[in-house]
């Protein structure tokens, strides 16, 4: 069995162990947890040909710095557009590279986007919590943060120099600023006129913003009765209202329940683009029915496929590349 080992030389916050999450387990008080970027987190693993689910790194503005100190290993770097350093060499967008030991890799804020990827052609090896192992950041269960000084082992670790290159970022990858929700399921203990200020003013993300959710700044919501509600079940993409009238979009690692009303919750098209936007770029709201809601997600999961589909293809060969090149075309060999 062929090992790599990568040394932690520098590790922002939030930068984190994450699996495809632990669904089915909220009736116990457990988040699901997994990644912030759904798509981002599966292309990742597609570029290197992987199945999906497997474990990879989620890295954040704070950055991440590995050395190879061991084996050698290919790795995927999808979200977002960070910049990626490797030996001294700097790129930025999404792309596969080889490590080999005595290689080091640099992964830093870019263009756009809070999250990105960093995948392994191989198994990585960290603690699992209820068969993930997903981080649940506020705890620290599951797979755990990457900190300075860790070593992180990658079982079965091999090369797939085929697969090296940039790849086009799918347009679906891309935050246009624009959340679609249906409207409730406590829209009616808002003050009239609520849910219509919701959707007609954009909102600005603020610097309080982690896995378990994202606070916005604009206009405030004012409640009525609303917080006179009892405790309920929650899901990722509800806005939840606090008393101060200001929404917060519930993210991967949210409470399982809460007691303050839920204006909207915005639609699983939406999300994972939401959750690239930096503090200060807007976010406006549009309101759609749970009819239309349905037909969105459908051509969401659609488009999702095709481009999961483009990314895992083979690459061609330098071989291949010359042949369509068609270099010698009118060339003659001599008798």
């Amino acid at each position: 069995m062929s090992i790599a080992r990568l040394k932690v030389i520098a590790a922002g916050p939030l930068v984190s162990f994450q699996d495809a999450g632990r669904p089915g387990l909220m009736r116990y008080g457990v988040p699901a947890s997994g990644p912030m970027d759904r798509f981002a987190f599966d292309a990742a693993h597609a570029m290197l040909g992987n199945l999906q689910g497997g474990t990879s790194i989620e890295v954040s503005l704070g950055g991440l710095v590995l050395e190879c100190i061991e084996g050698a290993v290919s790795v995927a770097v999808a979200g977002g557009s960070f910049r990626i350093g490797l030996n001294g060499a700097v790129s930025e967008g999404w792309m596969v590279h080889s490590l080999t030991q005595g290689a080091r890799i640099s992964i830093n804020g870019g263009a756009w986007g809070s999250w990105c990827y960093l995948a392994f052609a191989g198994d990585v090896a960290a603690p699992e919590w209820l068969s993930s192992k997903a981080t649940h950041t506020l705890s620290g269960l599951g797979g755990g943060a990457v900190q300075s000084g860790d070593i992180i082992t990658i079982d079965d670790a091999s090369l797939r120099p085929g697969r090296n290159g940039l790849y086009d970022v799918p347009d679906i990858a891309h935050p246009d600023g624009v959340g679609r929700v249906v409207i409730g399921p406590q829209d009616a203990r808002f003050v009239d006129g609520t849910t219509d200020l919701l959707c007609e003013t954009p909102y600005r993300v603020t610097d309080a913003y982690n896995r378990m959710g994202m606070r916005l700044d604009g206009p405030t919501l004012e409640l009525g009765d609303a917080l006179s509600i009892p405790s309920e079940p929650i899901v990722r993409g509800s806005i939840q209202v606090a008393g101060d009238g200001v929404p917060t979009l519930l993210l991967a690692d949210h409470q399982t329940t809460g007691g303050y009303p839920k204006i909207a919750t915005m639609i699983s098209a939406d999300v994972d683009r939401a959750t690239q936007l930096r503090a200060g770029e807007p976010l406006k709201f549009q309101a759609v029915s749970a009819t239309e809601a349905v037909a969105i997600t459908r051509a969401h999961a659609d488009a999702r496929k095709a481009a999961l589909d483009t990314l895992a293809a083979p690459r061609q060969t330098l071989v291949e590349k010359l042949r369509e090149a068609n270099l010698i075309s009118g060339a003659v060999a001599e008798k």
